[in-house]
């Protein structure tokens, strides 16, 4: 019996088993005070969990049923709540495993090896278990055990603070599959602009807990205490779409174009199917030239890895650049691949094309991907598996911002564009920067062609809707083979690719100056709850501390009385004798 469950005055014959005295045990909060007596774990909570977690990859493209985000989470609260330390970090490790082994099973494509995925997947799920331990350390606080909304408010703190640093932490992090971008067709995405990842985190997370409160609620509860938590989460799930969103030109407009060229089948040789490549972008700006002739465009967009060989330096692909620049008039910005002369690297470069003048400033990737573009610890992990060796030549990181400023002649000036390749997109810090340095534009160069017709490029999509909402800018994501997409400030997807098709887009897009308050707050949001969540686990572990302490010179006084009475007796029992 728990001590939620325990009626008055009800004897249990544990010292661990207490009544229910306060508000939070009778309303049947996530954590119902003292833990129950100890006894055989069950599996009930791992079900629970694994359940959660494959309800809460759902919420994510391709599916993108954001409500299911709620639910998973609830169920990983509900599951932990009447659980001891160690079982709870089991537990967060099912529901991380659940949902980390589906949302990115295209690193299995990727790598031809089903070991880096259940490797990358596993990594991601201690991230949860680590959530879970620290949730269950910092409820043992009187004031986060005795008051249910307080547990609530303390569960989201510390999600968050370990969502960020999953997303910043080892090697840079991996910033993929946090709530946040769960929720880019949800009523809370304007907060995007407001607080970034940790607000719409923290909302999804908050949300889950009232969810996991009123179905925990005792049957003697009120229904009106239950109306009032379904109420408060109607609230949060609604309320934010009625939050303003800028969304106008305030610098002019610019009129873009971008190709989706496709990438020949596998089996040529790498310099042959780079070279094709690099003509199927070429023909595409063709043919976007020929169907925006009368307009014209100010931008021509490549994506990353249309020009791998790089044209700076190779004539042939050179030649079919200029060309491009050329149909159409306007400046290209191309991806390549930058290998400097006596040093066994890379560089993944998004280069600046002008028609009769060639190559310009180039931006370059800040945030190779670990074992996808460079191998950290090379030597170590070859022990491991020679899939490290896959990667031939390591990737370098670049230095400068993610910012590129590009002549538009038509309004007469230089136009900053904040550039992330790739997976930079899923992190804030760089995108922010970039933002913050004046970019009126965000562009998202991509190569999604090693994952298949998996949900990777759709997930990367919606972390592209997400950074235009966050910083209020119109957003470009062009992919070598879909999806791409342009999307508007407000998060809307005004025109989208298929998947290995060959494609072009063409749109006026508004040019944006202010900063929304998400971007001037930089990373104040995640310091705040790295701060919270630190201070709530500390808190918890010591009040835990505390009440073991207590035990103890409970038990030492009980010990203490009971040797007492017992030598009293036989002295008595002595007298009488005499």
């Amino acid at each position: 019996m728990t001590a939620s469950s325990a009626p008055t005055g009800a004897d249990t014959g544990s010292r661990d088993a207490v009544v229910p005295t306060t508000e939070a045990q009778r309303s049947g909060a996530l954590h119902p005070g003292p833990m129950k007596t100890r006894s055989a774990p069950s599996v009930t909570p791992l079900l629970i969990s694994a359940a959660g977690g494959w309800l809460t990859n759902l919420a994510f493209p391709d599916r993108g049923w954001w409500p299911l985000a709620y639910l998973g989470v609830a169920l990983l609260l509900i599951a932990l709540r009447d659980l001891r330390t160690v079982q709870s970090g089991l537990t967060g490790l099912v529901w991380g495993l659940a949902f980390f082994l589906p949302h990115v099973h295209w690193a299995a494509l990727a790598t031809g090896s089903p070991l880096p995925w259940i490797a990358l997947s596993l990594s991601q799920a201690f991230y949860v278990a680590g959530f879970a331990i620290a949730w269950t350390v910092a409820r043992q606080a009187a004031w986060v055990r005795e008051h249910p909304l307080i547990q609530t408010a303390v569960a989201a703190a510390v999600w968050v603070a370990i969502e960020q640093v999953r997303g910043s932490w080892p090697f840079g992090g991996f910033p993929w599959g946090i709530l946040a971008f769960s929720q880019v067709d949800a009523p809370v995405l304007p907060l995007a602009a407001y607080g970034g990842e940790v607000l719409v985190s923290a909302t999804v997370v908050v949300i889950a807990g009232l969810i996991a409160l009123a179905a925990t609620q005792e049957r003697r509860s009120s229904h009106s205490a239950v109306l009032g938590v379904a109420c408060v989460v109607a609230a949060l799930s609604i309320g934010p779409s009625l939050l303003p969103l800028s969304t106008g030109a305030e610098a002019g407009e610019l009129r873009v174009g971008a190709v989706q060229g496709d990438v020949p089948q596998q089996g040529a040789h790498w310099a042959a199917q780079a070279r094709e490549v690099t003509a199927n972008h070429a023909a595409g700006t063709q043919r976007l030239a020929e169907s925006v002739e009368s307009d014209g465009l100010d931008l021509l967009l490549w994506p990353e890895s249309a020009a791998d060989i790089d044209p700076r330096t190779d004539a042939e692909q050179a030649a079919l650049v200029e060309a491009a620049a050329e149909a159409v008039d306007a400046p290209l910005l191309m991806g390549t691949q930058r290998f400097p002369d006596g040093q066994d690297i890379r560089y993944n470069e998004m280069v600046l094309w002008q028609a009769d003048q060639g190559a310009g400033s180039a931006y370059a990737k800040q945030h190779p991907v670990p074992f996808g573009e460079y191998v950290p610890y090379r030597d170590l992990f070859r022990r491991i598996t020679p899939l490290v060796d896959l990667i031939g030549t390591d990737m370098a990181a670049g230095t400068d911002p993610a910012e590129m400023s590009v002549p538009v002649e038509r309004l007469g000036r230089a136009v900053d564009v904040t550039v992330g390749i790739c997976f930079e997109v899923a992190y804030a810090d760089l995108i922010g920067e970039g933002v913050r340095g004046g970019g009126e534009l965000i562009v998202i160069p991509t190569n999604n062609a090693s994952f298949g017709h998996s949900q990777e490029s759709t997930q990367q999509l919606a972390m592209s809707r997400f950074r235009a909402v966050e910083h209020g800018r119109a957003t470009v994501q062009i992919s070598t083979v879909g999806a791409s997409g342009i999307v508007l400030p407000d998060g809307t997807v005004v025109q989208r690719t298929g998947l290995f098709t060959s494609e072009q887009m063409a749109a006026t897009l508004p040019l944006r100056t202010s900063l929304t308050p998400a971007t001037r707050l930089g990373t104040a949001p995640r310091t705040t709850v790295w701060v919270l969540a630190a201070a709530a686990v500390a808190g918890g572990a010591l009040s835990r501390r505390t009440r073991h302490s207590g035990r103890q010179l409970l038990d030492a006084g009980r010990q203490e009385v009971h040797h007492g009475a017992h030598d009293e007796f036989l002295r008595g029992r002595s007298s009488v004798k005499a």
